[in-house]
């Protein structure tokens, strides 16, 4: 009999997130293995990642998620999903199960110029987007990457004024209003419970 009931393999953005759930709902029985959140920039690269995991953890485990969306991969994650019979966070990206799939689909629907931001992107705006698009050196960019923005919608997942100013002062040098949402950790909390739900009521 498999030991463990629930293997995870989780994007490295979603590790702060994903020890939080843990902790505050006390789960146990289960193992979470992170990947580097810089797959992102290929994401192609991520159903291989992903299935390398999986085969680590499919012999020790009872059910397998995986946290990501699709995240990009044109459906190749599902594929490596099928093979291993894990589940995904449902959605196409981390916007999307953070804010709840209707509630993201009407908000993007409202207002398509929207730069999206969450704790883990507010945190690294500079490293993950200021300075990769050269807007350090080069603020003459600005207009060519955003200039069809019209808004920064800052995500939160957490109650953390130093990330919001962090989110506001992103928004003020893209040139973008600043709006924020309180979503938690939406259907990533509830995927992560639903799955440990036996062992969490039985310890």
């Amino acid at each position: 009999m498999k030991p463990t009931q629930l293997g995870i393999v989780a994007c490295g953005a979603l590790a702060r997130e994903i020890e939080t759930i843990v902790k505050i709902n006390g789960l146990s029985h289960l193992k979470v293995r992170y990947l580097p959140a810089k797959l992102h920039n290929t994401p192609l690269d991520i159903p291989a990642a992903v299935a390398g995991e999986l085969e680590k953890l499919a012999p020790e485990c009872e059910q397998l998620l995986v946290a990501y969306g699709d995240c990009g991969t044109a459906g190749k994650l599902d594929q490596v999903l099928e093979q291993f019979g894990a589940t995904r966070l449902k959605g196409a990206h981390c916007y999307a199960f953070f804010a709840g799939l209707e509630r993201f689909d009407a908000l993007h629907e409202s207002e398509p110029g929207t730069f999206y931001l969450t704790d883990y992107l507010a945190r690294q705006f500079d490293t993950l987007v200021f300075k990769p698009l050269g807007l350090e050196r080069h603020p003459e960019l600005l207009e060519s990457y955003f200039g069809n923005y019209t808004r920064l919608l800052y995500l939160a997942q957490s109650d953390d004024r130093r990330l919001e100013d962090k989110a506001r002062d992103a928004a003020k040098r893209l040139g973008l209003r600043f709006e924020r949402l309180d979503t938690g950790f939406g259907l990533l909390e509830t995927a992560i419970v639903k799955q440990t739900g036996k062992h969490k009521a039985a310890a």
